[in-house]
């Protein structure tokens, strides 16, 4: 009677041809794990300031969108401070600089907020106003328009890129315009003109 089964050669056989396997792909792995961070922190920056210009829009009255760097990535509290380099978020109708552990009832109200959580360590995020200069708030009136974009005071454009200098990422960029609209896109230069990716 014959025995099924594995040798032991060819079950070690296995094993190193697995971990061989395993030690090319990492580094991949690695770089597609920062790409799902960078598009989940642009989305998460987007959803902010449509959440801003929404309120806005629904009060009636002037809502402001801004970032702020936190003591605990995980933690929105009243450590907060306001930074042009931050994924974290709040939506309020004043600065909530060492307020951020605020609510709807609190002074300024607290319409919204959310941190970068473990991603904010595996990002960079540049926020910048039309000219150039580092930028932490866009403020929209009632009719839903980005009031500080065209003088050039409000954020513009917000880049989100990786952690690393010598790896290949897929960067994001967040335009927001003066009418309120705020886009996403590819400032990658591979990207063709026709492309509604591209910048």
């Amino acid at each position: 009677m014959r025995q099924r089964g594995f040798t032991l050669v060819e079950l070690i056989v296995s094993i190193a041809v697995l971990g061989f396997l395993l030690m090319a792909a990492l580094p991949s792995i690695g770089t597609w794990l920062d790409n799902t961070r960078i598009r989940n922190t642009t989305e998460a920056l987007q959803q902010g300031l449509q959440t801003a210009r929404n309120e806005a829009i629904k009060g009636n009255r002037e809502v402001s969108f801004f970032l702020v760097s936190l003591t605990s990535p995980h933690t929105m509290d009243d450590s907060c401070a306001l930074s042009s380099a931050s994924g974290s978020w709040v939506v309020s109708t004043s600065s909530p600089a060492s307020e951020c552990g605020g609510n709807e009832q609190s002074s300024p109200p607290i319409l919204a907020s959310r941190t970068a959580g473990d991603a904010g360590g595996r990002v960079n995020v540049t926020a910048v106003a039309g000219d150039d200069s580092a930028a932490t708030t866009v403020t929209f009136n009632g009719f839903g328009r980005a009031i500080d974009v065209g003088s050039g005071s409000g954020i513009a454009r917000i880049d989100v890129t990786g952690p690393n200098d010598d790896t290949t990422y897929r960067p994001l960029r967040l335009l927001v315009t003066p009418a309120g609209s705020v886009r996403m896109c590819d400032p990658s230069e591979s990207i063709t003109d026709g492309d509604p990716r591209k910048c």
